[in-house]
């Protein structure tokens, strides 16, 4: 008999449309193959809840615009707790701060968590910390691959590198697949940066004010969770970013930066023809480790490469990543790929949630 996983999803975006579009896809298969069935018994965004113990089906979206019920946490747990669902996962493909405040009560009611939120594991030191140990005191799982690189596997290679005792002692890399197409694309074409950055916004490749790709704190946001998983204890406030937006623009609405956005031209020229000969312009994170201190030393910044580099040969929007060790020494670990996109990311989750399914169906 196939064991039943219970899922309840917030956030119906662009990666949970798209995520309950494969998962409902491959639910069969997966059933077939691995003896696990995948129930999704709850879809919510920040209003509303569609709520079905049997599981929604390919009529979801028509549903849950007739439902009248109220989007809480408290909600779907008493939901599943009436219909004595188990095997309980909670996903998170929302990009809500006050959601995540409800991450402790899901756990405490028998739910795993997955997740593409970053929020979580970026807050103060001391939130990060209590939700670990809460995660301990009650056995569950908390799995957010997607949180960096989308669905590279970054993230469980950094973890397995550290549990397994090798001594990472650098982490570098394009961490956003936006600013790495905008400066792939600037450095090797003849054009203006706003040109490019515009075709950027027309292409979907930027979120809807392309300030929050430009201002860097996504890239240092990753850098943080990646200094977390190595048992650091750094804060956000600690990483020094290069903000590619001037300050004059930065708190100014957003038809004025558009208005403005050419004044980025002149600045970002002198940078590019400032390089040396055979050299590109690339945003990277980089994070380095002392092992004599309890923090990383984190930094994002825009540098200039040698196009024959790791970092210089990236195309498109792909992000790329150098994982140092002490044992492999000037030979790092490289992971490159899509570093973005629903797809990706819907799919990075989708494989955190088998994580999460095959280990219940042997515990």
């Amino acid at each position: 008999m196939a064991v039943k996983i219970n899922i309840a999803l917030f956030g119906k975006g662009s990666v949970g449309r798209t995520l309950i579009d494969q998962l409902l896809e491959a639910s069969p298969s997966i059933s077939q193959r691995k003896n696990i069935q995948l129930n999704i018994f709850a879809v919510a965004d920040s209003q509303t809840v569609l709520l079905d113990s049997q599981g929604i089906a390919g009529d979801w979206e028509e549903r849950f615009r007739d439902s009248l019920t109220e989007s809480t946490v408290q909600n779907v747990i008493n939901y599943a707790k009436k219909n004595r669902l188990e095997n309980l996962v909670a996903i998170d493909n929302t990009a809500s701060a006050s959601f995540v405040k409800g991450y402790s009560e899901l756990i405490k009611h028998g739910f795993d968590l997955v997740s593409s939120n970053k929020i979580a594991n970026t807050m103060n030191y001391a939130f990060y910390e209590s939700l670990k140990r809460i995660l301990k005191e009650h056995r569950k799982e908390y799995l957010y691959e997607t949180n960096v690189g989308a669905g590279l596997p970054l993230i469980d290679t950094i973890r397995l590198l550290h549990l397994s005792g090798e001594k990472i002692t650098r982490v570098c890399g394009v961490f956003s697949g936006t600013l790495s197409y905008l400066f792939n694309t600037y450095s090797k074409e003849n054009r203006s940066f706003s040109d490019v950055l515009e075709e950027a916004m027309i292409n979907g490749l930027t979120e809807p004010d392309p300030r929050e790709d430009l201002n860097g704190n996504d890239v240092g946001r990753k850098l943080l969770i990646l200094a977390r998983e190595l048992d650091l204890v750094n804060e956000f406030e600690d990483i020094p970013i290069y903000n590619l937006v001037p300050d004059y623009l930065r708190e100014t609405s957003l038809d004025v930066f558009l208005e403005n956005v050419h004044d980025l031209d002149d600045h970002f020229l002198k940078i590019k023809e400032a390089q040396k000969p055979g050299h590109v312009l690339r945003y990277v994170g980089e994070l380095s480790k002392d092992f004599n201190h309890s923090k990383a030393d984190l930094n994002v910044s825009l540098v200039s490469v040698p196009e024959e580099s790791t970092l210089g040969q990236v195309k498109g929007a792909d992000s790329i990543f150098e994982i140092y060790t002490e044992s492999y020494g000037n030979f790092p670990v490289v992971i490159q790929g899509a570093g973005a996109g629903a797809s990706v990311t819907a799919r990075g989750v989708f494989g955190d949630l088998l994580k999460v399914a095959e280990r219940k169906c042997f515990s």
